[in-house]
C-alpha cells in the first residue's frame, strides 16, 4: 500500500479535498496543453487531461521517490459548448451572462497513474443558476474570484449564491469528485483516512 501520492495540481481546492480524504501528498507542477481536440466530448476531454496532467508531472517528481500521481481536470459545459477558464474579466462576464438562469453541466475527471498503470473516473453534475443581474455579475467579477475557474465561477465562494439546484457531486463541481477519487485510491492501494477500517473488514 502506498502511504503517499503526488498531486499534479496547484489548485488549493484540490489540496483541501485530498486533505479531507486524509491522503498524504506532495504537490508538484505539470505541463500539459489543455486545448480541446476537434469534436472531443466533455467526458473524453476531462479524462484525457486528468491522465495527461498526471503523466506530464513525472519530470517534476523526486526520481528517488516512486509514487502514484493524481491528475484532475474540471470543465463547465453549456449547450455542448465548453466553458473553460476565462482569459480575463471581460470574458468572465460573458460566460456568467450565458450561465444566468440556465442549467449547465460540470464534468470532473480524476486519474491516478503509477509507472505503466493508470486508472480514471469522471463525474458529471447538473448545476442550475438563478437569474443574475448585470450589476451582480459586475460586482462578482470585481472580486476577481472568476479568474482561473472553469466557467468563471467558484461554487465554494460567493458564487454559491447563484445556484438554485445541484444534481450530482458537489465536490466534483469544486474540482475533485470525492467518491470517484476514493474509488481510485482503493483501486491503486493508496492509504487514506478509512484505509485501516477497510483492512479490518477484509481480515
Amino acid at each position: 500500500m502506498f502511504e503517499q501520492i503526488y498531486l499534479a495540481s496547484a489548485s488549493p481546492r484540490r489540496k483541501e479535498l485530498l486533505t479531507q480524504l486524509g491522503v498524504s501528498f506532495i504537490q508538484v507542477a505539470n505541463d500539459f496543453d489543455e486545448t480541446p481536440l476537434a469534436n472531443e466530448s466533455a467526458t473524453d476531454y476531462v479524462k484525457r487531461l486528468a491522465i495527461g496532467k498526471a503523466r506530464s508531472a513525472q519530470p517534476f517528481c523526486d526520481a528517488d521517490k516512486s509514487l502514484p500521481i493524481l491528475g484532475a481536470d474540471t470543465i463547465v459545459v453549456l449547450n455542448d459548448q465548453f466553458l473553460g477558464k476565462p482569459a480575463d474579466l471581460d470574458e468572465a462576464k460573458l460566460m456568467l451572462k450565458q450561465l444566468s438562469g440556465k442549467t449547465h453541466q460540470v464534468y470532473s475527471g480524476v486519474a491516478l497513474c503509477y509507472q505503466d498503470e493508470e486508472a480514471w473516473q469522471v463525474s458529471r453534475s447538473d448545476v442550475t443558476f438563478g437569474h443574475i443581474s448585470e450589476q451582480t455579475i459586475d460586482s462578482y467579477c470585481a472580486t476577481e474570484e472568476p479568474l482561473g475557474k472553469a466557467g468563471s465561477y467558484a461554487i465554494q465562494g460567493v458564487a454559491g449564491s447563484f445556484v438554485t439546484g445541484i444534481n450530482g457531486s458537489y465536490s466534483g463541481i469544486v474540482g475533485l469528485p470525492l467518491y470517484e477519487t476514493r474509488i481510485l485510491l482503493e483501486q491503486m492501494r493508496v492509504g487514506y483516512l478509512l484505509s485501516p477500517h477497510l483492512k479490518k473488514e477484509v481480515q
